[in-house]
């Protein structure tokens, strides 16, 4: 009995894990990083909560909800892109490969003109725990973003001529696509710790 190429590809997709095992230790160690970062801030918060509302009220949403925004629409582009690339419609991947790392540059951009506007405006790092703390987690998010960036380029650049979604190709345009998810995951998270009154 034969079996067709597209049998024996969903017959190992069937449970499959995207990616590698090294990703996702990889991975798992930056979650565990950045929640002992997220477990220092709370202690810190709940020593000074008043201090910690104060300093937060003075800070404006319109950015932070932006780029929550943005870097949903990316998660979108990326699954999608992904998808495009399995289907073997690369040009359409590779376009929406190029449209997740424009979101990534805008909230970048966004990011910095935003330190750029509360340095200016006397809220530096400097300037109490809860600032010391803004800049320590969204400026550690921030370098994970532009890393993101670079994977995405890689997979933007692959993407431009046909792919077959098999062994290493698999694993770099998996992985990248899980990186990108993990970024805007810590994100969802540090919004809403930093931003708003959880």
């Amino acid at each position: 009995m034969n079996v067709s190429a597209d049998q024996e590809t969903a017959a190992q997709d069937k449970g499959h894990i995207p990616g590698e095992p090294g990703l996702w230790v990889f991975l798992l160690g930056d979650m565990v990083v950045f929640g002992f970062f997220f477990v220092a801030f709370l202690l810190e918060r709940a020593e000074e909560p008043e201090e910690f509302t104060a300093s937060r009220e003075a800070l404006g949403l319109t950015v932070g909800l932006t780029n929550t925004m943005i870097l949903l629409i990316s998660s979108l582009l990326v699954v999608v892109a992904l998808n495009a690339v399995r289907l073997g419609r690369h040009r359409l991947a590779s376009k929406l490969y190029l449209g997740a790392m424009v979101c990534g540059v805008v909230f970048a951009g966004l990011k910095i003109s935003e330190y750029i506007h509360m340095i200016n405006s006397g809220y530096g790092p400097e300037s109490g725990p809860y600032y010391m703390w803004f800049f320590i987690l969204t400026g550690t998010h921030l370098f994970h973003v532009v890393i993101g960036l670079v994977v995405l380029w890689v997979l933007f650049t692959r993407s431009r001529t046909p792919v077959v979604l098999a062994g290493s190709q698999r694993v770099v345009f998996e992985g990248g696509s899980c990186y990108w998810h993990l970024v805007d995951l810590l994100w969802m998270v540090l919004f809403p710790l930093v931003y708003l009154a959880v």
